[in-house]
């Protein structure tokens, strides 16, 4: 058999290369039944998620672990799977104030392929083990896979090559968790969606739920660290006019300062939302609020008290 023949056998089986019996006749309907069948469609995805809750949990649990010693959480994925994580790692800093490469995403192709399909960069191994070596990633690391069919062989390697590091080792697919057969990977979630609306069209259920579950692996992480107070992010960074008023908003909301009151703390702060609300809520100067979230490792809960 040759390699071809037997790439297709292996494609041919995968669930998200099979006919959704609800839309074969979708190219006859109107528009609005069009959409009626993809929202309905749609509504599946997140039940498919839940039912994976425990071992995103325990991927969370390994991301925290990784992030307080020193590591770092790296995404590898091509098309759809690749941008998902790249997009992901690119809204952790000035959302929750991670320095950059903290969490970082990589796509088979590179940058270009984030705005063009690179066709062939995902089709082998050693792309990915080099995109790990590239990224000098260290046994302190979390590499996570994603990849909807689970197959992707630049995915693949780039798993391969971080376990062989000492990484721990993630991956997301939306094939039925019995057909995973990537040997020693820490943790695989996989949440399963059934075929498309469109055959094989992975941007579609398959996306949606690679995103709601990147969602969780970094928010429930940034929580875990401190990066919120109740249900408020404030280890945003003030990097545009948007982001400076909310800084604002939020001092506001959690201390009831003035607007005028807010910027000023924001100011003696440098800016840093933390440190102006621990200086309100404790009533210290600059360098105690500083000591005080150093102490509390970073959460303003604990250093307040």
């Amino acid at each position: 058999m040759t390699e071809q023949k037997k790439l297709f056998d292996e494609i041919s089986k995968l669930s998200t290369e099979q006919r959704n019996p609800n839309s074969t006749e979708i190219d006859s309907l109107p528009t609005k039944e069009i959409l009626k069948i993809i929202n309905d469609e749609d509504k599946t995805v997140p039940f498919a998620v839940e039912k994976e809750l425990p071992y995103i949990e325990e991927a969370v649990e390994i991301i925290v672990h990784a992030l307080k010693n020193g590591g770092r959480l790296l995404y590898f994925g091509a098309g759809t799977s690749g941008r998902l994580g790249v997009v992901d790692a690119s809204e952790c800093p000035p959302t929750f104030g991670t320095p950059y490469g903290m969490i970082d995403g990589f796509i088979a192709g590179g940058e270009a392929a984030m705005f063009r399909a690179q066709e062939g960069a995902e089709d082998y191994e050693d792309y990915g083990a080099k995109d790990v070596e590239k990224a000098k990633v260290t046994a302190k690391d979390v590499v996570c896979g994603i990849a909807a069919s689970k197959r992707t062989p630049y995915v693949i390697g780039a798993v391969k090559k971080a376990k062989e590091i000492g990484a721990k080792t993630l991956y997301v697919t939306c094939n039925p968790r019995e057909t995973f057969d990537i040997e020693e990977v820490d943790v695989a979630m996989c949440p399963f969606v059934g075929p498309e609306v469109v055959m094989g069209s992975t941007r579609m259920k398959s996306g949606t739920a690679q995103k709601l579950v990147l969602n969780m692996l970094t928010t429930t992480s940034m929580v875990r660290m401190g990066k919120t107070y109740e249900n408020m992010m404030i280890d945003l960074q003030m990097t545009n006019k948007k982001l400076v008023e909310r800084s604002k908003r939020i001092v506001m909301t959690i201390t009831d300062v003035s607007y005028e009151e807010a910027g000023e703390y924001l100011d003696k702060a440098d800016g840093h939302v933390k440190t102006a609300l621990v200086m309100i809520l404790a009533d210290v100067d600059l360098d105690e609020a500083k000591v005080r979230l150093d102490k509390a490792d970073g959460f303003v809960r604990k250093a307040i008290k």
